[in-house]
């Protein structure tokens, strides 16, 4: 597994926050996927309200 870091924006009531996270994934589209499932299972958003800017790999 390889350790990614995923920049992007969510969308809150106030506007847009930026957010930076670290997730171990087998590649960058497992990452993104478990970023978005991250998001929606702790702030309730759904895919349309974030907004993946970046993938780098670690």
């Amino acid at each position: 597994m390889s350790e990614f870091t995923i920049r992007g924006t969510f969308q809150t009531h106030r506007g847009e926050r930026a957010f930076e996270t670290t997730i171990d994934a087998t590649n960058e589209n497992v990452a993104r996927e478990h970023t978005f499932a991250n998001f929606g299972g702790r702030h309730g958003l759904n895919r349309q309200q974030v907004e993946i800017e970046e993938v780098e790999a670690q």
